[in-house]
């Protein structure tokens, strides 16, 4: 990685690389075997990381104008394209995701940047006529010191809607990365740096959750809070905020459907009703992990499924193959603890791990199940790994109350010809976002996104998400 050196071991605080009294070993989920260590930060480290933080905010980077952050932001935007390939094998390392993959999240962190570097100063505030005498407006502020965790499955993209969102609105940042996928946290830290960003804008402490980020989530100086990850740490996390009465976004879990009508053009489906699913070997928030079809086409779904299934090859990180190794030999158990619990369900369809994958590494086939009940835990419960189960239904009002029977509510998609049916199917279903026709339109970064239920609250990505790394101040002039 020469052309993207950074001190993999060192937190930065304050614009400076300090040593840790401690350290964590990093994993190749590819292998097993420890590539390298990142520094173990506590409540000490994070402390100083907030005071750095708050002093940002009266120094250079509080007195920055929104034209010259955008103009900072671009900046680093471009340097993560020139070093995208260097990005993405640092992610394929450290998350086990495969080189396109991995290549598509810079490519999209760098997007990120681009498109709040462009709205720096374009989010306004606005006048209102009020009583005779008086002159109203209102002003968007930054909230001071944002707190960012930032969860392992997609540590760079996370970063760029979270962290570039908040520093586009004049927060300074502290980031606590996923101890499991902490290294393209520090690398994109370093090109913050080379960029010109000031510092103590943004501070790196890597540690465990509930060493670091405890004490990250519930420290008196931090302003807001945004989280990513699941529902369990998200309460924590919402419950140490409410003791500071901080704003906190929480995205959180998901078990999204697909909605699949007789009507539907299933040649234009099948790649979405797999690839959601099974991206990033399933290891993610708005994965399509329930697949509803009508009876109609039932079979011939599940049948074509199948056969993509069966083509489907897992293998190492930088074999670059349909599918990687989940993160860890933990996640490897858990995800095999739901398919151990499928008792007599039918099993369509499996993928395929390649001779030779190393015995270390984290692999599981992925598992299309079919005929599964919508009561079933397969069926309501988040998997976080390369499992689908396809439910049948037989009239709208039925897939309307599959698709709304879990807890979660984060993104929906419905695959029908009929307009009036997929207007009416968009407005009854409970989700943060619903596609019609496609799932997840490419990633839209200008997309507002978030769920409801147990899937979180608050939105990323978009004008949303720098409202919500802002607070409104409305000014009233009495002047007769």
């Amino acid at each position: 990685m020469k052309d993207l050196w950074f001190p993999s071991d060192q937190i930065l605080i304050g614009g400076a690389w300090q040593d840790a009294t401690d350290h964590l070993p990093v994993e190749n989920p590819s292998t097993g075997e420890t590539i390298g260590r990142i520094a173990r930060g506590r409540a000490a480290e994070i402390d100083a990381a907030v005071k750095a933080a708050e002093a940002a905010r009266t120094g250079e980077w509080g007195r920055m104008t929104a034209l010259e952050r955008g103009r900072i932001l671009a900046r680093i935007g471009q340097l993560v394209l020139e070093r995208t390939d260097a990005l993405a094998r640092i992610e394929a390392m450290d998350v086990g995701k495969p080189l396109t993959q991995a290549r598509a999240d810079a490519v999209a962190l760098a997007r990120y940047l681009e498109f709040y570097a462009g709205a720096a100063d374009k989010i306004m505030g606005e006048t209102i006529p009020y009583l005779d005498g008086y002159t109203v407006y209102t002003l968007r502020e930054p909230h001071g010191v944002t707190g960012h965790i930032v969860p392992w499955n997609y540590p760079m993209q996370i970063i760029g809607r979270s962290v570039g969102a908040a520093l586009t609105m004049g927060n300074a940042c502290v980031l606590k990365p996923a101890e499991e996928a902490s290294l393209t946290a520090l690398a994109f830290a370093r090109l913050a740096m080379d960029a010109g960003l000031p510092p103590d804008a943004l501070n790196v402490v890597t540690g465990l959750g509930e060493e670091a980020g405890a004490a990250l989530s519930s420290h008196p100086g931090v302003h807001h809070l945004s989280f990513t990850g699941s529902v369990g740490v998200g309460k924590l996390i919402q419950q140490s905020a409410g003791e500071n009465v901080v704003p906190v976004t929480l995205e959180l879990g998901g078990k999204s459907p697909q909605l699949v009508f007789d009507d539907a053009d299933l040649d234009r489906a099948l790649p979405f009703l797999v690839n959601a699913g099974i991206q990033n070997a399933g290891q993610t928030c708005s994965a399509a992990s329930r697949i509803l079809v009508q009876r109609g086409v039932h079979d011939e779904v599940v049948a074509r499924m199948a056969d993509a299934y069966r083509k489907l090859r897992v293998g190492p990180a930088m074999d670059d193959l349909n599918v990687g190794p989940l993160i860890s030999a933990r996640q490897k158990e858990i995800v095999q603890g739901f398919l151990d619990s499928a008792g007599d369900l039918t099993i369509a369809a499996t993928g395929q791990i390649v001779d030779g994958a190393p015995e270390g590494g984290n692999y599981l086939a992925p598992h299309l199940l079919t005929e599964v009940s919508p009561d079933h835990p397969l069926a309501r419960d988040e998997i976080f790994g390369p499992v689908q189960v396809v439910i049948p239904f037989d009239d709208e009002a039925e897939a309307i109350a599959i698709a709304n029977g879990t807890d979660y509510g984060l993104v929906a998609s419905v695959w029908t010809e009929n307009g009036s049916r997929a207007m009416r199917l968009a407005k009854a279903i409970r989700s943060g976002q619903v596609f019609l026709n496609n799932y997840g339109a490419g990633g839209g970064v200008e997309l507002p996104f978030g769920g409801i239920g147990k899937s979180g609250h608050g939105r990323e990505k978009g004008f949303e998400a720098l409202y919500g790394f802002s607070t409104l101040k409305t000014v009233a002039a009495h002047h007769g």
